[in-house]
């Protein structure tokens, strides 16, 4: 077994604490990673203090993983000693449903092993994620990252790269269409990089004012206040497509009513709360209301990819683990461009 370092949450009040585990021993298929970076996502303060009520404890967060690879099983073909590799929100699935086989593994039907907060395919062995110093991982279920990029910015690709993309794909953003992207935090600026990447005309909804300038430069051409009366009315009708990022509770029928004929809103932010949608807010012109959860293997990889051909990244303040506690309020509050990401050089000399 291999001694590892980390951070975890002893509880739901628990501060995030210096933690010693082991992983297991890299077998033929397996990559070993050094962790370089890891991004901090919303649900890592979700799981972190129970909001879900599915936390199991200790529990080490983070799914935004970027290293290098420092040992490569003997059967594996696609990674080398040295290479850059990164892991996303899942580490293992059953490989055998038809979501599985069909390269949409985040749907496994009978065991999703996640990253952090779950058990592996034994359903026993717990998971423990990427505040941690290194991690062992099949390389089926691993991602290349591309040359080039600056790694901190690249490791929250990994899951509000993913979100924002697969949507977007899904129902075929192309240039020239209208998207609207609701909420400018973690996933709204990435689903606002990429939509404009793809060639939509881009309009941010927010609640804060102060980020027009920001909306403005990642590519959105317009920007409104969702608070201000009547701003929201106004706009009935004119969009193809909605990106709602937003965990909060907010009105989903304002924003199903800005869609045209046969428009889709797409939701990948995940409110504590059930949201109310009025049965007419999508008779109206026959509107599409759908989720969308990460992406397969496949096409996280496609991702990584395109972000690398395109040149985009994440927005982000790096900051080293024993700062976890601060970044945890400051995301909660919003008060962050756009998405942390710890060093976890600096981790080093920590003990559990």
């Amino acid at each position: 077994m291999l001694k590892t370092t980390g951070y975890a949450a002893e509880g739901p009040t628990s501060p995030l604490a210096p933690f010693t585990f082991e992983r297991r021993e890299p077998g033929p298929h397996d990559l070993l990673i050094e962790i370089q970076y890891c991004g901090v996502c919303h649900s890592d303060i979700h799981q972190a203090r129970n909001e879900w009520g599915n936390s199991i404890y200790p529990m080490v967060p983070g799914h935004e993983i970027v290293g290098r690879v420092a040992r490569a099983g003997s059967g594996v073909t696609h990674f080398r000693e040295g290479d850059l590799a990164g892991v996303g929100c899942f580490v293992d699935s059953c490989r055998s449903c038809r979501n599985c086989r069909e390269g949409e593994e985040q749907y496994c039907e009978n065991h999703l092993v996640a990253t952090y907060n779950g058990t592996e395919r034994d359903e026993v062995t717990p998971t423990y994620g990427g505040y941690s110093s290194q991690i062992v991982v099949d390389e089926k279920y691993a991602l290349r990252v591309p040359a080039g990029l600056p790694l901190a910015n690249v490791a929250p690709l990994l899951c509000a790269g993913i979100t924002t993309y697969a949507p977007l794909r899904r129902f075929k953003v192309a240039d020239g269409q209208r998207v609207g992207v609701v909420g400018l935090g973690g996933l709204g600026h990435m689903g606002v990089k990429l939509a404009a990447s793809m060639g939509a005309e881009v309009t941010v909804f927010s609640t804060s004012p102060d980020k027009e300038r920001d909306a403005r430069a990642l590519g959105a051409q317009d920007f409104v206040v969702a608070r201000e009366p009547g701003r929201l009315e106004a706009l009935a009708g004119r969009f193809d497509f909605v990106l709602d990022t937003v965990s909060a509770r907010h009105d989903l029928n304002a924003y199903l009513n800005l869609l045209r004929r046969e428009g889709t809103l797409a939701l990948v932010g995940a409110p504590e709360q059930p949201l109310e949608v009025h049965a007419f807010s999508l008779i109206t012109n026959g509107r599409v209301l759908a989720g969308s959860m990460i992406g397969g293997i496949r096409e996280t990889q496609e991702m990584l990819d395109y972000c690398a051909a395109k040149g985009i990244t994440s927005d982000v303040e790096v900051i080293p683990i024993q700062r976890i506690a601060e970044a945890y309020e400051r995301t909660v509050r919003s008060d962050v461009r756009y998405r942390f990401v710890i060093d976890m050089s600096s981790l080093k000399g920590t003990s559990g």
